[in-house]
């Protein structure tokens, strides 16, 4: 679930130990994706714009703090080069492109700080593109534009699909927004559509890349599981992401969340600060990203190793849920009947445990929504789950998928997450409007909801379709008995 991503920082010396250093970066950083790869990518994309003019930006330095330069996906999809403030142009004529790439020098003193950039000569050597300096990049777009006989595409530089409407104040909006301006009758379309399309389909290279990342993912949701009764969440988070980091994670995928209590039933909770008791249930949210491919997994444990019978219930409710998800995510099936089977099971279920009055009675949310085109979306048992269950995986934690689009099939090269939910508390029936309809569902529920008190539960794992058919990449402990064996061997506290 969540939040931003990928990639990472190969840094050298020198230019010439660029150069010379290309290969051994290749072989210990992602060697799994040759450079061929890369260039096949840029191919496709020439091939789906057929004549035009591509101008890709990618990440800028950080100016936040101090923290290393991340690329971002697009920009690393298509040109594996992670150095910040640079961009890539290709022409396209008949299918046919020409590709340079502009780069920003670092002065000399800063050199000493972060490491030399690669210079023109190390990249046409090295990638086997052409090289500018990104100062020449507006001069050589008009010069192309003035012809106004190609239209422009252009990749802006925001760092994922979930952020693309902030984007107003990038190099990439603004460069589409002034080439515009200053070229009337120019035609400037989004490259996003395009490169999301291709970045949808994972080869065998990336898929290998993910796996690893859910291999190594998984096991620090082991070492969660495995350390002494913790007091605090962050005790928790540092048994995930110190596993994340001694197995080779770059970092993790995004902010870990780790919620215990009602903390848990707050989706994107990421301070991970408060305190955590025996009774209490804890969701752990958190992956790592390796070689900048993302993995997303979620587990709900109990903090003293055995669930309640409330805890119990809720739990086994949503991995019924993630089951039946499974069952219809195959080869040429709807990835709308995965998330209508898993819903449907959890509304069921809420029904029988009396959290809602039925599987179909409907609520008046705090939010908008459109109850006439999206039924679902509007019904009671909708208000305990509040999101949906699976989203694409790659370079992004949120990544494109071939099932967001086309028949909305699943097909071979999707990588995705399955992440059914239930998040109970008193605190979420404050927040609905008072009208007839809410005030009959409260007086109905509320003695019921307060047995399943701040009782949060997800259970998210990756997959990916192959050949073979559907694949759950992730291997943490799922089933109750499983977790709770694991946990059952945990030391004792140290007594302080």
């Amino acid at each position: 679930m969540r939040i931003p991503h990928p990639s990472r920082l190969v840094r050298f010396a020198a230019a010439g130990a660029f150069v010379a250093g290309i290969a051994v970066s290749t072989r210990s950083l992602g060697a799994q994706i040759p450079a061929a790869e890369y260039a096949a990518r840029r191919d496709s994309l020439a091939a789906r714009v057929g004549d035009g003019v591509i101008v890709a930006f990618g990440g800028r330095t950080p100016v936040t703090d101090f923290g290393p330069f991340y690329q971002l996906p697009a920009f690393h999809y298509l040109t594996n080069f992670d150095e910040p403030d640079a961009a890539l142009v290709m022409v396209v004529r008949r299918m046919h492109p020409t590709t340079t790439l502009f780069l920003t020098p670092v002065d000399a003193r800063r050199a000493f700080y972060y490491g030399r950039r690669p210079d023109s000569a190390a990249v046409v050597h090295g990638m086997g593109m052409e090289a500018r300096s990104f100062s020449g990049l507006e001069k050589f777009a008009d010069s192309i534009a003035r012809a106004n006989t190609l239209p422009f595409y252009v990749l802006a530089d925001f760092s994922d699909e979930d952020f693309a409407r902030e984007d107003s104040l990038t190099r990439g909006g603004q460069f589409a927004k002034s080439i515009a301006e200053r070229h009337k009758g120019l035609v400037v379309r989004d490259a996003h559509p395009l490169v999301a399309a291709l970045r949808a389909k994972k080869s065998a290279a990336e898929i290998a890349l993910l796996r690893k990342a859910a291999e190594v993912s998984s096991e620090g949701h082991r070492a969660a599981m495995s350390i002494a009764e913790p007091t605090k969440e962050y005790e928790i988070q540092a048994a995930l992401e110190y596993a994340f980091m001694r197995l080779g994670g770059a970092r993790p995928s995004y902010g870990s969340i780790v919620g215990g209590g009602i903390h848990g039933t707050q989706l994107h909770y990421m301070r991970d600060r408060g305190d955590v008791k025996p009774g209490d249930m804890v969701v752990m949210d958190a992956a790592t990203e390796y070689e900048g491919y993302a993995a997303d997994i979620t587990r709900s444990i109990p903090v003293s190793g055995k669930y309640t019978a409330e805890q119990r219930a809720i739990y086994q409710l949503v991995l019924e849920a993630q089951k039946a998800a499974e069952r219809n995510s195959k080869p040429g099936m709807l990835a709308a009947a995965a998330s209508d089977s898993s819903f449907d099971v959890r509304a069921r279920g809420l029904a029988a445990l009396g959290l809602v009055e039925s599987a179909d009675a409907a609520i008046d949310l705090p939010w908008k929504a459109n109850c006439q085109a999206q039924p679902r979306s509007c019904r009671q048992a909708m208000f305990w789950m509040i999101h949906g269950i699976s989203h694409g995986l790659g370079l992004a934690v949120h990544d494109p998928a071939q099932f967001y689009s086309g028949d909305g099939k699943f097909k071979e090269g999707d990588a995705f997450t399955i992440e059914p939910g239930i998040y109970i508390s008193s605190a979420a029936l404050d927040a609905l409007p008072d009208t007839p309809r809410n005030r009959a569902f409260i007086a109905k529920v509320k003695p019921v909801v307060m047995r399943y008190e701040n009782t949060g539960v997800r259970i998210e794992d990756d997959y990916v379709i192959t050949e073979k058919g559907l694949e759950r990449m992730s291997t943490a402990p799922r089933e109750i008995e499983e977790i709770e064996a694991l946990m059952a061997r945990r030391p004792a506290r140290a007594v302080p």
